[in-house]
């Protein structure tokens, strides 16, 4: 009699998408099968008795089928343990319940549940910071219209002659966009898909330490930060043109998981890690000093996706351009002997190519002009290192060098490859980026954020050859990144920014920089900016702002009395005058108050924009509506 596991395999085996090409069944396909409800696997499963009474249950005459159990039996060891699948799937992230990170449907939302300050690079120094941070990690069968595009409000633009507020949106604009950055990701989906250059990110860095301005109610443990930035990369991808680049910054702490994490997430592309140091002073350990942190730049695979970086005149590296050394002679590459027009000290064209007959000397003057031939001081006919047909392309990078026995021609490239470790002063945190930010904005909050030229030098190495480039950050903080494009836009490009940013500091850092630089360099370009509008997320905020426990006791009991509870809550099972209620700490009724609003309607979707219900504005309609291309 065959085994449950027996049948289950016979069964996936009728579907030739299943098959490898040696006839073994593809359980990594089997399981994506599973969870999207693929409707031939369910006709499948249905014809079988036994899978049938295993995986549905009937409902009032509708089968209902559990794709959850059907994904568990699939990625179990029991099934299929030879399969080479079985070995390859181990190869990744878990979470603390063993089950594979990048497979997981789980979404992480994140809120500040204290006054703080959120910022993406954390040192010894934040210790001295309370900050502490909600999360919810919500299963699959949770998520409903969670993650729908969402309406905008309180549209405003802002330009060299002020802000005034606005109901459409055009491509020109630069974009700031306050609420969750997740929600806000797979609103910007209806419009970006497929069309952002490059995505520079400066997440949260999950250090062990007390100086984690993410601690959260788990301590943020290392599977939900893992599934947190898969969330948010996931939409990452979705949003990212065929030739985009992601880049992400980070420290020692996550980098190595985080790299796992993207190489499972972008299995396309080509992932490297650049070590960037930015705070040679160090930051003291219990061992070492660490005076670096990263930057993980994803790539198409196989594609010249970075462009090539400025070498400072100074460090240029001059070296003859006339070849020497093994078939360096005129006769190895008879292309490769002509003469260099030298005028008033430059090299201002070239010659033909010279006969065969035609044997010169080193240096010829013609009138203002001195021909220079590819001849050595011993009289010895060689050759130049570039052909005739393509010397024309590197003459900028070309210049006369007097000698004893007179001119000779050098080549030094002003630009080559990135290197994978970046070390220049320009690059301290402290000089270009704390003491920078107080200079625009003095009272600034922000103790340590990126240096503007690492981030310059980020963006820069994917858009320098593309001025209509759009860069995304949908970790804003202080708003470097839209102050980095807009210096880059001094080579007349036209780049956009579009930055995301939750916290409250977008009114008073991110915004206010970005505006301030705008009015400064970039005076013919216009940012708009717009939040999410709120539903539940007031309630969020009236849970942050909250200090005592009748406060957090009167907003659990107006929670209670409208429709935008949590669907796993019953309000009459919610007693606030109960011991075991009383009885908790302040933060743990933070938390419990968190707990019950209805992550589904955190913000107003765009699917509701019509519901009266939910008192959208005209001018609202009509920034959303211009913002989605709707009608």
């Amino acid at each position: 009699m065959k085994s449950f596991l027996e049948i289950l395999e016979e069964v996936l085996k009728k579907d030739e998408r299943l098959l490898s090409e040696d006839g073994s069944i593809l359980k990594s396909k089997a399981y994506d099968f599973a969870l999207t409800g693929d409707t031939t696997l369910l006709s499948l499963l249905l014809s079988n008795a036994d899978l049938k009474e295993h995986f549905f249950k009937d409902v009032n005459g509708v089968m209902v089928f559990d794709s959850i159990k059907l994904g568990w039996v699939i990625n179990s060891k029991e099934f299929l343990p030879d399969n080479y699948t079985q070995y390859k799937n181990k190869i990744g992230l878990v979470n603390d319940k063993g089950l594979s990170i990048a497979k997981s449907n789980d979404v992480c939302l994140v809120w500040p549940y204290k006054d703080c300050v959120l910022e993406g690079g954390q040192t010894k120094d934040d210790q001295k910071r309370n900050e502490v941070f909600y999360n919810e990690t919500l299963a699959p069968d949770e998520v409903n219209r969670l993650l729908y595009p969402k309406v905008f409000t309180n549209a405003k633009k802002y330009t060299k002659n002020g802000v005034e507020s606005v109901t459409e949106f055009s491509d020109n604009d630069n974009l700031i966009i306050k609420g969750n950055n997740l929600l806000a990701l797979s609103s910007l989906l209806k419009r970006y898909e497929g069309k952002v250059k490059c995505i520079y990110i400066d997440p949260p860095y999950n250090p062990t330490s007390q100086a984690n301005t993410f601690a959260y109610n788990n301590t943020f443990n290392r599977s939900t930060w893992l599934v947190f930035m898969k969330n948010r990369l996931e939409y990452a991808k979705r949003l990212l043109a065929k030739d985009g680049v992601l880049i992400v910054a980070i420290d020692k702490n996550e980098q190595a998981r985080l790299q796992i994490l993207i190489e499972e997430l972008f299995p396309n592309s080509d992932v490297d890690c650049i070590t960037v140091v930015h705070n040679a002073r160090g930051a003291i350990g219990t061992n070492f000093s660490y005076t670096h942190e990263y930057a993980i730049f994803v790539t198409p695979k196989g594609k010249k996706s970075i462009g090539n970086r400025k070498i400072e005149k100074e460090e240029i590296d001059w070296r003859q351009l006339r070849d020497r050394g093994g078939e360096s002679l005129r006769t190895d590459a008879r292309n490769c002997f002509y003469p260099i027009i030298v005028e008033n000290g430059k090299v201002v064209g070239f010659g033909d190519v010279c006969t065969d007959d035609e044997h010169p000397e080193q240096n010829e003057k013609r009138g203002n002009q001195i021909y220079v031939y590819p001849i050595d001081n011993n009289g010895v006919e060689r050759k130049w290192r570039y052909a005739r047909q393509t010397v024309e392309s590197i003459i900028n990078v070309l210049r006369v060098k007097e000698t004893k026995a007179g001119l000779g021609i050098e080549i030094g490239k002003d630009y080559g490859t990135y290197k994978t470790v970046w070390t220049d002063r320009k690059y301290d945190a402290s000089l270009n980026g704390t003491q920078l930010l107080k200079s625009i904005l003095p009272n600034t909050k922000f103790t340590y954020p990126k240096s503007i030229y690492n981030v310059i030098d980020c963006v820069n190495a994917v858009v320098e050859n593309d001025k209509d480039a759009i860069i995304l950050d949908f970790f804003g903080g202080s708003g470097t990144t839209g102050h980095a494009v807009m210096e880059i836009n001094k080579d007349g490009g036209r780049r956009k920014f579009i930055l995301v940013e939750q916290m409250e500091y977008i009114e008073t850092d991110t915004l206010p920089r970005n505006v301030a630089i705008m009015k400064s360099i970039a005076p013919d370009s216009s940012i708009v900016y717009c939040e999410l509008k709120v539903l539940n997320e007031t309630f969020m905020n009236k849970i942050q702002d909250a200090t005592t426990d009748t406060e957090i006791t009167s907003i659990i009991e107006e929670i209670k009395a409208t429709g935008f509870i949590s669907q796993s809550v019953l309000p009459k099972d919610i007693d606030t005058t109960a011991k075991e209620f009383t009885d908790l700490s302040f933060e743990d009724k933070q938390k419990f108050a968190c707990e019950i609003i209805n992550k589904n309607l955190l913000y107003v979707n765009l699917c509701d924009i019509d519901d009266e219900e939910f008192k959208v504005t005209e001018e609202e309609k009509a920034f959303t509506n211009s913002f989605y291309r709707r009608g």
